[in-house]
């Protein structure tokens, strides 16, 4: 043992009339009784020599003879340093016992991933291959989409453009989505060349009436602010006319 429990209060009122060699004997027997975890062995000559107290074998025999017990054998024991070091020898035990069954949780896990693994296998491995009684499965493939002609009333230029676009925006031009922009270009009153003109000049996918009616929104009020303000640019420079008299 490398180290023990250590009471002061209990030490000390068991030993409160040793001198201090007596006590420095009493600490240095302790010491080496944990730390070799086995009774003293020897007289008290040996002993003393044992713990470096070479010509204080009085003192060191005093200690023994009041704290230790000497069996047959002539070995020292303590019975409070035997009790402790049995603990300790328990703890470890029981420590050292916890590890081993987790070490051998974790190897039976790991054998059972690798049975479970193998076991897999054998089962792919075994499956039945196709007979003739079976039918072998087929694997679709996704529908090409097939090309659109290009309107009679659009210019190959503009068609190769709005194409353009949308492979750029990965949205590939089908025959619905050609129909719905002739529908939005008839409601907005558009020809198709002219639908498709405007979605290439923006950048446009698709064409909606709705969008060409927001655009010209925003034109009639720029429109009708430029109006307004050219009106009040006039109606200014006649007030200072008026003022000066010149009108």
């Amino acid at each position: 043992m490398h180290y023990y429990t250590f009471n002061i209060g209990d030490y000390a009122s068991h030993t409160k009339g040793l001198s201090l060699l007596e006590d420095l004997a009493y600490r240095r027997l302790l010491d080496e009784y944990y730390l070799a975890e086995r009774p003293l062995n020897g007289c008290s000559t040996t002993v003393a020599r044992m713990i470096g107290m070479r010509g204080h074998e009085a003192e060191v025999d005093y200690v023994l003879r009041s704290f230790f017990t000497q069996d047959d054998e002539g070995c020292w024991t303590n019975h409070r340093a035997d009790k402790e070091i049995q603990h300790f020898k328990l703890k470890s035990e029981k420590a050292s016992q916890a590890g081993r069954a987790s070490a051998e949780r974790r190897l039976n896990g790991r054998s059972t991933d690798v049975e479970q693994s193998l076991n897999e296998r054998q089962l792919t491995n075994n499956q039945e291959p196709i007979t003739n009684n079976q039918e072998p499965k087929v694997k679709i493939q996704p529908r090409k989409s097939a090309s659109i002609a290009k309107p009679d009333d659009v210019d190959q230029a503009v068609w190769d453009d709005f194409l353009a676009i949308r492979k750029a925006k990965r949205s590939p031009l089908t025959e619905t989505a050609l129909q719905a922009i002739q529908r939005e270009a008839d409601k907005a009153g558009w020809h198709m060349q002219q639908a498709l003109q405007e979605c290439v000049a923006r950048g446009w996918q698709g064409f909606k009436a709705d969008w060409v009616a927001a655009q010209r929104g925003q034109t009639m009020n720029k429109q009708e602010a430029l109006e307004a303000r050219n009106r009040e640019v006039v109606e200014r420079y006649n007030a200072e006319l008026r003022a000066k008299g010149e009108i």
